[in-house]
């Protein structure tokens, strides 16, 4: 098996503000092989940058020309940009309850667009809690890899990740254990972990054989994985 990947949670996020070009920089100096970001879009049809629906003063981000947002919330091409050279996951936010609830699939579609506009096809991974939206991503790029994030265990997830096409399971820490990485692998889908901050933790899922572990510390990780030369 390849050796696990560091992924920086929405760069290294635990030095910087997370989702700003300045976390996706410092994810590289850190020694991060992917960066994971997460996509919304806006009232005039932007694809921007920020984990929340909602900015920290309470305006609500899709009610919001992308003019009126932080200086700090980079589009979603900006970031792109700002993470050359490394891997890019990209999450598309669309889930219940937030106020963006996109049931279009808009973001999907603008996102295989703005990626098949670039050119970037090699090392990009889309993933979301959203089902639907991954089924929009695989109609309309299928070579685009693609992950399904789930929260809590469920007895068919890999049954359903491979009827799908899925690349990868993206599962919350606390529920990975031998039986789910031995599952997935065996079906040949790859464990790619969140949110791992712990260095003891780090090293009981790389023993387990995770592929990716997801992290704000990325140098944390990285003291771990050796870089291969």
């Amino acid at each position: 098996m390849s050796q696990a990947i560091v992924i920086a949670h929405r760069g290294a996020s635990a030095a910087f503000p997370e989702n700003t070009v300045e976390a996706f920089h410092g994810a590289r100096a850190a020694g991060a092989d992917w960066v994971e970001l997460d996509a919304r879009r806006t009232a005039d049809g932007a694809l921007v940058v920020h984990h929340d629906a909602v900015l920290a003063d309470g305006r609500v981000i899709v009610d919001l020309a992308a003019a009126e947002l932080p200086a700090s919330v980079p589009t979603l091409a900006e970031a792109l940009d700002a993470c050359a050279g490394m891997g890019v996951n990209i999450e598309i936010k669309n889930n219940h309850p937030d106020p963006d609830l996109d049931p279009h699939e808009h973001v999907a579609e603008q996102t295989v667009a703005l990626l098949a506009e670039r050119g970037d096809r090699d090392r990009v991974l889309i993933s979301s809690f959203n089902p639907a939206t991954l089924v929009r991503v695989r109609e309309r790029a299928p070579h685009l890899e693609t992950a399904l994030l789930v929260i809590e265990p469920h007895d068919d997830v890999v049954e359903l990740l491979v009827a799908v096409g899925h690349t990868a399971l993206h599962p919350y820490d606390w529920f990975v254990d031998v039986e789910l990485v031995t599952r997935c692998h065996d079906a040949g889908v790859a464990v790619n972990v969140w949110t791992v901050d712990d260095a003891g933790r780090m090293q009981e899922l790389l023993d387990l054989g995770v592929d990716g572990l997801c992290t704000n510390v990325p140098h944390i990780a990285r003291s771990l994985i050796p870089t291969v030369t």
